[in-house]
Formats: structure tokens, C-alpha cells, sequence
């Protein structure tokens, strides 16, 4: 069966912090991705969606603005910060409010933090999402003291650090691609609708 050409890659931040990082990764990956044939990236940002702090009986527009953006997605790139050793109360937020959006689908991280590179909030989202019938990508970008990888103006400090970073990112699509070209064929079966 045919898989839809190219496909809609959600990159969804992962923060909402005054000063995060997330923006200069958020913006160098979506730069990566619009070079890859095959992907249509598209940035989702929590800012963007007043997403509540509490958990609604009924989701406002701009909820329901998201939860449909997530939901036409075919893969996604959740960029994550390490926030004492776990990942930010806005993106489990955003999962929780659109759980049906994840289904079936891939997903794949940029981790960030201090020494351990994000990678404890990452081993955590697995769990999150592995109930969500998600599959998580085994390759993950994490960049260790994000701080001093870039500069005031959102650029790699090291084209070195940069070129390894890139690398690993264009590792990682392949594989994201062909999850997502997968389990959108599988996803078209009638068995689909026994996951629950």
C-alpha cells in the first residue's frame, strides 16, 4: 500500500521556559529538515496553543488547534530539556491532552541538559509514550551542556560539535522515516482499531 509522500514530521518543543534553549535546537533541527526529501516539518510549540494547566472537560479552540496538528502528523521529533532528571510538566501536558494523536505512530528525540545529556528524561518519555501504542525511535541527538553549545544568537559554538550533531540527526530520520512509512501502512489495516 502506497504511504503518503512526504510526510508530516511534528517537531514539538518541549519546553515553554522564559530563555529555553529549545528554540536554537528547535530551529537548527527544522533547518536539517527541510533538506530531507520526504519530510515536511512542522513546528508545534505549546506557547503557541495556551495549553491549560489544569486538564479540561472540554478543549478550548486553540487545544483542539493542536490536538488536530498532532493528530495529521505522521511522525514526530520531540526536542526535550532534562528538568531534575525528568522531562518539563508542558509536554507530558501535551501528551496527556492529545493521547490519541501519538497512536501507532514514531516518535523521536533531541535531548538536552547538563552532563547526562537529556537522556534520563528521554528513558522516561519511553514509558509515556510506550502506553500510547507510540513507538519510540532508538536513536536519539542529546547534547550535553547544551549551554555552551551555542551563543547568543542561536549558532553552534563548534563546527565540529555541529557537524557530529547533524550526523546523528540525519541518522535518526532515516529510521524515523521508515517507522513512520510503516506503521502508516499498518495503521490503514482494519486491525488497527483493536489497539487500544
Amino acid at each position: 500500500m502506497a504511504t503518503r509522500d512526504p510526510l508530516t514530521l511534528a517537531l514539538v518543543y518541549g519546553s515553554s521556559r522564559e530563555g529555553r534553549l529549545c528554540d536554537h535546537l528547535v530551529n537548527w533541527a527544522a533547518e536539517q529538515i527541510r533538506g530531507v526529501p520526504g519530510f515536511t516539518p512542522q513546528v508545534l510549540d505549546p506557547r503557541d496553543f495556551d495549553v491549560p494547566a489544569d486538564f479540561p472537560n472540554a478543549a478550548s479552540a486553540s487545544v483542539q488547534q493542536l490536538q488536530n496538528r498532532l493528530t495529521k502528523a505522521d511522525a514526530f521529533l520531540v526536542v526535550t530539556p532534562e528538568y531534575n532528571h525528568s522531562f518539563p510538566a508542558i509536554l507530558k501536558q501535551v501528551i496527556d491532552i492529545s493521547s490519541a494523536a501519538w497512536k501507532a505512530k514514531p516518535v523521536a528525540f533531541i535531548s538536552y541538559g547538563g552532563v547526562s545529556g537529556g537522556l534520563r528524561a528521554v528513558e522516561q518519555l519511553r514509558l509515556v509514550y510506550a502506553e500510547l501504542h507510540a513507538v519510540t525511535v532508538r536513536n536519539v541527538v542529546s547534547i550535553i551542556n547544551a549551554g555552551d553549545k551555542f551563543d547568543a544568537r542561536g549558532h553552534w559554538q563548534s563546527v565540529e560539535q555541529k557537524a557530529r550533531a547533524e550526523k546523528r540527526l540525519a541518522q535518526q530520520l532515516v529510521v524515523l522515516r521508515w517507522w513512520a512509512q510503516s506503521l502508516n501502512a499498518a495503521r490503514q489495516r482494519p486491525e488497527f482499531a483493536a489497539v487500544s
